[in-house]
């Protein structure tokens, strides 16, 4: 009797399984025909679940990470430009590798397009994310094409390590301290500007602009981090707290933040309200979330150029939630819990441009 034969299927929907039940689905058929005297799986250190796949292949540390925008989901040509679609559809890709504290080095784009699109148009996306590529010395070595209703990009990116270590979400042990690079909630405020949000200051929309349509991946600060002896990372694409949970789940974990703590930009908190929403929950800072014992921490803290903020620890403690968010008092502040599910979440959600 086949392996197939012993699935059983749930009786739902995808609605229903949702986007991480898709992929423990496909994590769980992987598993089932995995053969561990083949050398693929033999040199297979991180498979479906981090953010990049990695094998061992001689001395480094292989790396690949693949990511697919499509219109109408993730992005709306009436509020983004074409220079700003390519700038973040390689971004997003270059930020999983960021997350592993690994270099990338070349990229394949697969594009499908309809007939009628405009030259000019396609010609800014493809100028604009091979000219990102460059600033990020990777090379653009191939790819696809095909004809198609909407546009749908698919970008994978292949790096290595820098050494013979790389950052995980695994690896988090209680008693580290978890500290983020940079801002949260500065793309979330940004979105909600793009969709009917007043901000009347033009440094302010900028700024928020910027936030949300060209991200700057942390690539170089994620090496550095490797450098000064960190091992837990993840780039925030979901949410701060959806993100701290993947690395508690995935290192069998709790986590305890202080929202005092967590560093918010002065235009977020100056325009909106729900500044504290928009830091914890909104997602797409593409920003590098870490943990370590204290010493390595502030290590890191000295050898980054951008600002890294200590906002928490990770423990073993019982807690209401995995991830528990307290202000200076110890008085538990309640979140929606978030993170983007692709599937519960809805396909007329249009991510880049809709809340």
């Amino acid at each position: 009797m086949s392996n197939q034969a012993n699935v059983i299927i749930p009786p739902m929907r995808l609605s229903e399984l949702g986007e991480f039940g898709l992929i423990n689905l496909i994590r769980a058929a992987s598993t089932r025909y995995q053969n561990p005297g083949r050398t693929p799986w033999r040199d297979l250190l991180l498979g479906i679940g981090d953010d990049a796949a990695a094998w061992q292949s001689g001395d480094r540390i292989q790396l690949v990470t693949t990511d697919t925008l499509v219109q109408g989901v993730h992005f709306d040509l009436g509020v983004i430009s074409w220079e700003e679609l390519g700038w973040k559809a390689l971004a997003v890709n270059l930020s999983d590798i960021a997350a592993m504290g690994g270099t990338p080095k070349y990229a394949l784009l697969s594009l499908a397009l309809p007939a009628q699109l405009k030259v000019k148009n396609i010609s800014d996306f493809i100028n604009s994310i091979t000219h990102m590529a460059a600033e990020f010395e990777v090379a653009i070595v191939g790819g696809n094409v095909a004809t198609a209703p909407n546009i749908v990009i698919t970008v994978t990116i292949i790096g290595c390590s820098k050494g013979k270590t790389m950052l995980e979400r695994s690896t988090a042990s209680p008693g580290e301290q978890i500290a983020v690079t940079g801002y949260m909630g500065l793309s979330a405020a940004g979105l909600q500007m793009l969709t009917g949000k007043t901000v009347s200051d033009p440094d302010a929309r900028n700024i928020l602009r910027q936030a949300h349509f060209k991200p700057v991946p942390r690539v170089k600060e994620g090496q550095i981090l490797v450098e000064q002896g960190v091992r837990t990372a993840i780039d925030i694409s979901d949410g701060l707290v959806a993100d701290l949970d993947h690395v508690c789940e995935s290192s069998k974990v709790n986590a305890r933040i202080n929202m005092e703590q967590v560093p918010v930009h002065p235009v977020v908190t100056t325009h909106f309200p729900n500044h504290q929403e928009l830091a914890l929950c909104g997602g797409e800072d593409y920003e590098l979330l870490f943990t370590a014992d204290k010493a390595t921490v502030a290590r890191a803290k000295q050898a980054l150029s951008c600002p890294v903020t200590v906002i928490g620890d990770i423990t073993k403690e019982e807690l209401p939630t995995r991830v528990l968010v307290v202000d200076s008092r110890g008085t538990i502040i309640p979140y929606k819990k978030g993170g983007w599910d692709h599937f519960k979440n809805g396909v007329s959600h249009v991510r880049f441009t809709q809340p």
